[in-house]
């Protein structure tokens, strides 16, 4: 099966012969993964789109598309995965999973428990790091769409997004703790194809209090994730695992 790459230019016609412009991607393609004359590569183009396009020249970077594809690898709602810091290279794990999950976006802030701390300079080095990371874990899972990764230096910057999503969910683990086990299961079902969806979930500590207070203020509902308590890298792959089959599985 042909290797997938973004390519960040409009979709072509049909036999058409182009060059490969972007510098990174022509990096990956032609000297990382050192692609040959007839080689058969999957191409992502804006809008989406897919086609199936064959190596003309590795030298001069050219291919030339043969087909245009009907994947559709996204999921039919869109959901944004918020999160507070979390402790070393768990940003890193959480990004390159959920990304393979299906995760249209990526968010993370600082809670009042985020043992993590960053600064402006540090903030823009991780979202970088992290960009290519979803780029990769994008390419390697097929996706036509590469999640949007912001990382934000206050909370506050993460709630002012909260007006963008038609519905915001709180997994909270209080409310896992008190048994409750349907607010999940009824988000998703009010939720309908195209629409947007953030779920937030807290650092290695939880979220405290006067956070979930603020959230819920805005218009947040929390939820419980099951009668297991999971650790914060694993419940948002939890909840995207959950989401995928509600809507691709059971449908």
């Amino acid at each position: 099966m042909a290797n997938q790459y973004f390519v960040f230019r409009e979709l072509p016609e049909l036999n058409t012969a182009f060059v490969i412009e972007n510098e990174a991607a022509a990096h990956h393609i032609f000297t990382v993964m050192r692609a040959q004359v007839g080689d058969k590569l999957q191409l992502v183009f804006a809008d989406e789109k897919v086609g199936l396009a064959e190596v003309l020249s590795a030298s001069d970077r050219s291919v030339k598309l043969l087909e245009i594809l009907s994947n559709v690898t996204e999921l039919p709602v869109k959901i944004t995965i918020a999160v507070g810091f979390p402790k070393g290279d768990k940003l890193d794990f959480i990004t390159e999973k959920v990304t393979e999950l299906g995760a249209a976006a990526i968010f993370a802030a600082p809670f009042k428990w985020s043992v993590a701390k960053y600064d402006s300079k540090k903030l823009a080095k991780k979202q970088e790091k992290l960009e290519k990371i979803a780029l990769g874990a994008a390419e390697q899972s097929r996706r036509q769409k590469i999640p949007e990764v912001q990382l934000f230096e206050h909370l506050s910057n993460l709630t002012a997004q909260f007006s963008a999503f038609d519905q915001i969910l709180v997994a909270y683990e209080e409310s896992a703790k008190s048994g409750e086990k349907s607010a999940f299961a009824q988000a998703l079902t009010g939720l309908s194809e195209g629409q947007k969806m953030l779920i937030i979930f807290g650092p290695e500590g939880g979220i405290a209090p006067e956070e979930i207070e603020i959230f819920q203020k805005l218009g947040a509902k929390t939820i419980g994730l099951g009668p297991r308590i999971m650790r914060a890298e694993t419940a948002p792959l939890y909840a995207l695992s959950a989401i995928s089959t509600h809507f691709e599985l059971l449908k």
